[in-house]
Order: structure tokens, then C-alpha cells, then sequence
């Protein structure tokens, strides 16, 4: 058994919390954490459509840091609930440095994961001269064979009857475009239509997230106030190719090859196998590639856990000894 080491720092609550009102009839919440003027860092939560947790918070030393975290548009805190329209990745993109000039930092560590890490890709490669480095957790490039692994082909043959489930919610004339037909769905102007779909396309990225299953994980999943954004806005990402060209975060690395970059990656990730994490580090030979062999996608596992503690406090100078 591997003996991690690193683990989330103590609980902290925010220094500032506030609303940046970004146009188009969104705002966002945000929340400022550490030690005011430390080393600036961002962090991007997964989704789309997800939104924070007070977890997140805890994955950089306070005492040296000074995170911005915040919940995209449509997210849990953010305004308007679950919204879709004018929500992309570039406008998001826009978000992210209209956020940085709100806190008057010249650059900052930009940390995501899953979709998070898609959305730090696409950032730095836009704004590399406003990244100073780069935290990647299953690495997701938003290409064709990854969204066909989850919505067509793939994670089906390991979820079996998780899949079946998600699935059968969808009648068989529709099923040979699922993500099609749950955007249908999400999209309803009935509410029962709406939640029933939200609930069972939730249950499933929920169920592909973990190694082992995690009740707890699931039932957050289930929670209207987390499901109904999720599913609305993840389909619509996931129907529009996610606002990007095939395979352009790969294309375009060469933007990035002057940034430090630590990916951490769980070997058995069903959600964003580690073929991507792997193409992504031969592209950017430069980085650095942390392997965890009994870790799934979540960043609630301890191997992740300690991956990314373990890659904040590099990225900070400090000792290999230290929060222990």
C-alpha cells in the first residue's frame, strides 16, 4: 500500500467573496482564499457545469498562497442558475482574465481538472503570458475519441450496467445519439422531464469518477442543485464539441512549452483515460507526468489528493518534507 503523504490543508474560509457581474446577464461568484498578495493561483472546477466545493480551497498552502476559485457560468453560486445561453469556453476564457485584473495579478498558476484542466489548456494558450505555470488532473483534450469514450463507446464496456441505466433512460430510436437526445431532454420546458434527465446523466459521470464506488459522491451528484446545471450545461458543451476545433489543444501546445507543467493523472481513470495525459506530455516533453496507479479520476482520492498538494507545494518552492 503507498503511503501518500500529502493531504488537503485545514479547512480555511474565504478572505473575500464577491459577485463580478461579466455581461450578457451573468455573474459570477467568486471567493479569494490564503494569504492576500502571495503567489497568485486560479482554480478551475470540472463540469462543465459543476461548481465548487469547500475542498477545493484546500489544495495550496495558505501561507504562501493566493487563490482566486470561482463558479463558471450557469455554476452553483453563479447567476443565472443553469443558464446556456452565451456560456462557451472562450467566454469563459474571457471570464477568467476579467478576473485576473479584478485581483491586479500580472499572471497566475492556473490549476484544473477534468474540464477544468481542458479550460486551463485553452487559457494558457490564449494567454500564456498571463500563466506562470500549469496543475493538470485528468488530462481531457475534448477530442472526437474521448467524447465518443464516454457518450458512445468505451467507458460503456467497463460501467456495463451503470450504462444501461443511463441509457435505458433514452428511448432505443434516439440511442445512437445520446448526447443529442438528454439535451432534448434538459432542455425541456417540463420540469419533470428536465430533473429525471439531469439526475440520470449525473449518476453517470458520478459512477465513472471513482476507483470504487462512493455513495456519498453519488448522492451529492443527485442533488437538483448540483445535477440540474451539470447535465444542462455539460450536454450543451458535449453537443457543441465544446467550442473548439478537433484536437486543438494539441495543435496549438507550442504557445505553452515555456510554462512549468505537472499533470496528475489516475492510471484508472474511466472518465479521461490516460492516453490523453500521455499525448499531452509527448506534445510538451517539458512536463511532468505523476502517474497515480490506484486512482480513478476524482480528485477526493487520496493517491490525486496527494498528487496535487504534492504539486502545489513544488511549484512553490517548498520542501518534499513538509505537510505531512
Amino acid at each position: 500500500m503507498i503511503d501518500y503523504k500529502r493531504t488537503l490543508y485545514p479547512e480555511i474560509e474565504p478572505y473575500e467573496t464577491g459577485m463580478l457581474d461579466v455581461g450578457e446577464g451573468h455573474s459570477l461568484y467568486y471567493e479569494r482564499v490564503g494569504t492576500p498578495g502571495g503567489k497568485p493561483a486560479v482554480f478551475l472546477h470540472g463540469g462543465p457545469g459543476g461548481g465548487m466545493a469547500p475542498s477545493h480551497r484546500r489544495q495550496w498552502d495558505p501561507e504562501i498562497y493566493d487563490v482566486l476559485l470561482f463558479d463558471q457560468r450557469g455554476c452553483g453560486k453563479s447567476l443565472p442558475f443553469a443558464e446556456i445561453a452565451h456560456n462557451d469556453t472562450w467566454r469563459i476564457v474571457s471570464d477568467i482574465e476579467a478576473l485576473r485584473k479584478m485581483c491586479g495579478h500580472e499572471a497566475w498558476q492556473v490549476f484544473g481538472g477534468s474540464w477544468g484542466a481542458t479550460l486551463a489548456l485553452a487559457y494558457a494558450q490564449k494567454h500564456p503570458e498571463r500563466t506562470t505555470e500549469l496543475v493538470l488532473r485528468g488530462v481531457f483534450l475534448a477530442r472526437e475519441k474521448e467524447k465518443n469514450w464516454l457518450y458512445r463507446y468505451g467507458a460503456s464496456e467497463i460501467m456495463a450496467e451503470q450504462w444501461d441505466s443511463f441509457s435505458g433512460h433514452i428511448p432505443e430510436a434516439e440511442r445512437d445519439n445520446l448526447v443529442r437526445a438528454y439535451h432534448a431532454r434538459l432542455t425541456s420546458e417540463d420540469e419533470a422531464t428536465r430533473l429525471a434527465a439531469a439526475k440520470e446523466w449525473s449518476l453517470w459521470e458520478g459512477t465513472v469518477a471513482t476507483l470504487l464506488p462512493n455513495d456519498d459522491l453519488l448522492a451529492d451528484f443527485e442533488e437538483p442543485a448540483k445535477a440540474v446545471p451539470f447535465a444542462r450545461i455539460c450536454a450543451r458543451f458535449f453537443l457543441e464539441d465544446f467550442f473548439l476545433e478537433e484536437a486543438q489543444l494539441l495543435r496549438d501546445v507550442d504557445a505553452i512549452r515555456d510554462i512549468p507543467t505537472i499533470i496528475v493523472q489516475g492510471r484508472h481513470d474511466i472518465c479521461t483515460p490516460p492516453t490523453s495525459a500521455w499525448e499531452l506530455k509527448k506534445a510538451l516533453p517539458h512536463a511532468e507526468l505523476w502517474m497515480v496507479h490506484d486512482a480513478g479520476h476524482s480528485a477526493s482520492e487520496p493517491g490525486i489528493i496527494d498528487g496535487l498538494v504534492r504539486a502545489t507545494d513544488k511549484l512553490a518552492g517548498k520542501s518534499a518534507d513538509t505537510n505531512g
